[in-house]
């Protein structure tokens, strides 16, 4: 129950009318910058991958997309053409890559993206770092500009709180050695240190 809220929060901080249909008349302030910032990119030629947790969330930007007759392909655990969903943004067909985080983590080699926008934070950095590192590979030669967008006064700003306090964790575990008796920093360690005062903070006014 805990967790599903913590989820619902962090839902309601990205885009209300995901959580319920009684919300669709609510804007979504994440989408709008988002929107704002895709179209300069896109009018200047540069390519852009799109980051998120939740896959209801992409259907919203696919969706504004469309109207602005912006070709994009996405990425997520339902896709079955990876290989032409990747191909049709290597080759400039599709200049915008909408990806899910656990779909788009691992396995994706995409040099010709240099914008990278993540749409909300999640517990574990080097889940986003792995996301990032999706443009960030060997053969890029371009800057790749990296978006975080988080909603002031909500959930996300403790969620980066955490972040940071659980990757200072990390660091010092791995720089005394030994800690995780040889596995490497694979982020795994990472998730296990989460502990239950950490979620109340999180639930905490």
């Amino acid at each position: 129950i805990v967790f599903r809220s913590l989820t619902l929060l962090r839902m309601l901080a990205l885009d209300p009318r995901i959580v319920d249909g009684e919300h669709e008349g609510v804007h979504s302030s994440k989408l709008a910058a988002l929107m704002e910032r895709l179209e300069d990119v896109v009018a200047e030629g540069h390519r852009s991958i799109v980051f998120r947790q939740f896959t209801s969330f992409l259907d919203k930007v696919a969706e504004d997309l469309d109207r602005r007759g912006v070709p994009y392909v996405v990425l997520d655990g339902s896709t079955r053409n990876r290989g032409q969903v990747v191909d049709e943004f290597r080759s400039g067909a599709a200049p915008v890559f909408l990806i899910s985080l656990k779909a788009g983590g691992f396995g994706l080699n995409l040099t010709e993206a240099d914008y990278v926008f993540l749409m909300d934070p999640w517990w574990n950095p080097a889940t986003e770092n792995q996301a990032i590192d999706r443009a960030h590979r060997i053969g890029q030669t371009k800057n790749v500009m990296v978006y975080r967008y988080v909603a002031e006064g909500t959930i996300e700003e403790k969620v980066l709180a955490l972040q940071k306090k659980k990757a200072e964790l990390f660091d010092s575990l791995m720089t005394d050695g030994g800690a995780f008796e040889g596995r490497g920093p694979n982020g795994q360690a990472f998730s296990q240190t989460v502990t239950a005062e950490d979620i109340r903070g999180l639930l905490e006014g």
